[in-house]
């Protein structure tokens, strides 16, 4: 159990590690027997919780086989929502990106590679995480809208759109070398697409 874990309350504890069992249970089913022949009853019954549990944790099936996703975006946003955003809007994000993708747990990126590879293989879990992805974006709008201060809406609004696209890619760039490098090389993946986007925003066709 790591310190953070122990900080937390004893009923708050036992939520977090019911919520990681069902996510890396999940995860494992899902790659060994594959998405669609893997039952939401399998599953709980392998953690040995009832569905009502399951649901307090996730929303849908869908929901825990994305949850690497979520894991880091639900901590990104915390700490944007807490964080002083100093300077350009979109290096102060990508700093906090790195903050960010630096405390994940010590295995997130092994989960966070096998999501994303369940998540191209599957059609239903494609469509949900665009859902997703749009979703994140729109809270991240309103997050650093109420952190940012007197901000025009146009531009807060196209700087948070550049920068999922610039996480979008440098991802998809470190999911295609097979997360060669981990986490490390994701941050300098992330650094340099970021550091492209100058270039990118002026290129001709």
């Amino acid at each position: 159990m790591s310190d953070d874990l122990r900080e937390l309350p004893l009923r708050q504890r036992k939520k977090l590690r019911t919520h990681r069992t069902l996510s890396e249970t999940a995860l494992r089913l899902f790659t060994e027997r594959g998405y669609d022949a893997t039952t939401l009853d399998e599953l709980c019954d392998i953690v040995e919780v009832s569905k009502r549990t399951f649901f307090r944790n996730f929303r849908s099936k869908e929901d825990v086989a994305l949850a690497a996703d979520s894991d880091l975006w639900s901590a990104y946003l915390a700490y944007v929502g807490t964080a002083t955003l100093d300077g350009p809007l979109l290096e102060a994000l990508r700093l906090a990106l790195n903050t960010t993708l630096g405390e994940m747990e010590p295995d997130w990126e092994r989960r966070f590679l096998a999501t994303r590879e369940l998540s191209e293989a599957v059609p239903a879990l494609q469509a949900h995480s665009l859902g997703y992805c749009q979703d994140t974006t729109k809270a991240m709008v309103e997050t650093v809208g109420g952190r940012a201060g007197d901000l025009d809406e146009v531009r807060l609004r196209l700087t948070v759109e550049i920068f999922v696209a610039a996480w979008r890619t440098a991802s998809l760039r470190w999911t295609s070398q097979r997360g060669r490098g981990g986490r490390a090389a994701l941050t300098r993946l992330v650094e340099e697409t970021f550091a492209e986007l100058p270039a990118a925003l002026t290129c001709r066709a």
